[in-house]
């Protein structure tokens, strides 16, 4: 079973799946390990690595030692070319089409898409699309791109429609990290009501009790990053799991 596959049955079988972002610039590896032990323990589906910088000239031995520590799978969630592996179980082949800079686009992806493929890396075409959040983000920032407006909806459901059009596989609405708001609730439900792709939902989602309401709006993956960097809120992987897998599919 590919990745994608075990992601889509993650989704058929509890309605939504957890994912934690691990960002290899934030902590040490050893800190990080112990949070992705901590995180298969605690019924979380998955892991995200990557971010929106990348100060490490070691991320494949990064890949490589989180992979080592955890059964659950481990994805690729790279902010550029730089961020692949391949010991990862696959990759988020991201285009950022709330967007408008063509290095995003497909300049990142037609540099990425030869390694990609010399490593047989598994990859899940992914359309990325910035959500306003409140304030400016290091991934609003680096990609020289503006979010979508937070109370424009609909400029978000046309923008999936296209996504769904274009083949990709998933989509991905995203806040920011640490962002001041999450992607809100009706934004996700329109989107979700309007193709027939899953929806990751990541950025400024703190409590389970915002994990769960995503959910019930219509996100089939919840992301959470920013938060579980503090290791006194290790202890709410167990409550954000289990908020999020309560919704079960009808």
């Amino acid at each position: 079973m590919t990745t994608y596959e075990t992601l889509i049955s993650i989704k058929k079988k509890q309605k939504a799946g957890y994912l934690v972002l691990i960002d290899p610039d934030k902590k040490p590896v050893e800190e990080w390990i112990c949070l992705a032990e901590t995180c298969e323990s605690a019924g979380v589906d998955g892991l995200l690595i990557g971010g929106s910088l990348l100060f490490s000239a070691a991320f494949d031995r990064f890949v490589e030692q989180i992979k080592q520590a955890v059964s659950i799978p481990v994805i690729l969630f790279p902010g550029n070319g730089m961020q692949i592996s391949g010991h990862a179980d696959a990759i988020l082949f991201m285009t950022l089409i709330s967007g408008r800079n063509a290095h995003y686009l497909i300049g990142e992806q037609v540099i990425a898409a030869p390694i990609v493929r010399s490593l047989k890396l598994e990859a899940i075409p992914t359309g990325y699309m910035l959500i306003e959040s409140g304030k400016t983000t290091a991934a609003e920032f680096m990609s020289h791109s503006q979010p979508i407006p937070r109370d424009k909806p609909e400029i978000a459901v046309a923008t999936a429609m296209a996504g769904e059009a274009l083949g990709l596989k998933m989509l991905y609405l995203e806040a920011g990290s640490g962002a001041d708001l999450p992607v809100p609730d009706r934004m996700i439900q329109m989107v979700a009501g309007s193709v027939r792709i899953p929806l990751i939902v990541g950025g400024g989602i703190r409590d389970p009790e915002t994990a769960r309401a995503k959910v019930a709006a219509g996100a089939s993956f919840i992301v959470t990053g920013t938060v579980m960097e503090d290791k006194g809120n290790h202890d709410l992987l167990k409550s954000f799991a289990e908020a999020i897998h309560s919704i079960r599919a009808n």
